[in-house]
């Protein structure tokens, strides 16, 4: 039996509010369970100086927790004067992950930068901002294409990503921090809706795993991306 009582093939409850934060060009709430996250995109007018006069645009990510995002306090990575290895690893892979779906030439020379503040913390942090920033970066391109900033929408594919892991011996869906923390083994599954892998990390925990075991969580990861994708077109309308 998992902590929270669900089947080994089951994501926790998901919802995704768009138009949470007043002032940017596309922003969505994502929770999943009792982990929340804040996403947001910005749009600048210009793109990074190695990228001027290529005609392309560009799409990045911040990522950061609240302090009391977890169970005890964390200090502010601004107030340590940087950022932990974790957090640059992160925004680098929600980067990534939607530069994956996007036709940057489409963009122009334009930035979008994907904000990913995490509210609470309760396992699955990157997967959801990922899940999240998607639908707040499709709001943003919709917005400029309603100025006529940009001719066509430059998107060229949906992305989600979710976790899976080996808990008690059994291949599980979307881990919990109760599951995460006690897990065999874990991984992060980046997907697309057209059946393409993006990327996937997996780690041994406590023991190695084998192909079948792998396979079986790709397989959860199709699944559970497949309901993750059907609740993005549900937020976008």
């Amino acid at each position: 039996m998992r902590p929270s009582g669900r089947d080994f093939n089951a994501l926790r409850q998901v919802s995704i509010e768009t138009g949470f934060s007043r002032h940017a060009e596309g922003s969505a709430l994502i929770r999943m369970g009792n982990t929340e996250v804040l996403c947001t995109a910005s749009v600048e007018g210009r793109v990074p100086p190695f990228m001027r006069g290529q005609g392309e645009g560009w799409v990045t990510a911040e990522y950061g927790m609240l302090p009391r995002a977890t169970h005890t306090r964390g200090d502010r990575e601004a107030a340590r004067g940087k950022q932990s290895g974790r957090t640059q690893e992160i925004q680098r892979l929600i980067g990534r992950s939607l530069r994956a779906v996007v036709d940057r030439k489409a963009m122009g020379e334009i930035t979008v930068t994907l904000d990913c503040d995490v509210l609470n913390a309760d396992g699955g942090t990157r997967c959801a901002s990922i899940t999240g920033a998607y639908v707040a970066m499709v709001m943003a391109f919709r917005k400029l294409r309603t100025n006529n900033v940009i001719k066509s929408m430059p998107m060229i594919g949906q992305v989600a990503a979710v976790s899976c892991g080996i808990f008690q011996g059994n291949p599980v869906l979307d881990l919990d921090y109760a599951e995460d923390s006690g897990a065999d083994a874990d991984a992060n599954f980046i997907l697309t809706a057209a059946g393409g892998i993006v990327e996937i990390q997996a780690t041994a925990e406590k023991y190695t795993f084998d192909e079948a075991s792998f396979n079986a969580l790709l397989g959860l990861a199709r699944k559970g991306t497949m309901e993750l994708f059907a609740a993005q077109k549900a937020a976008l309308g």
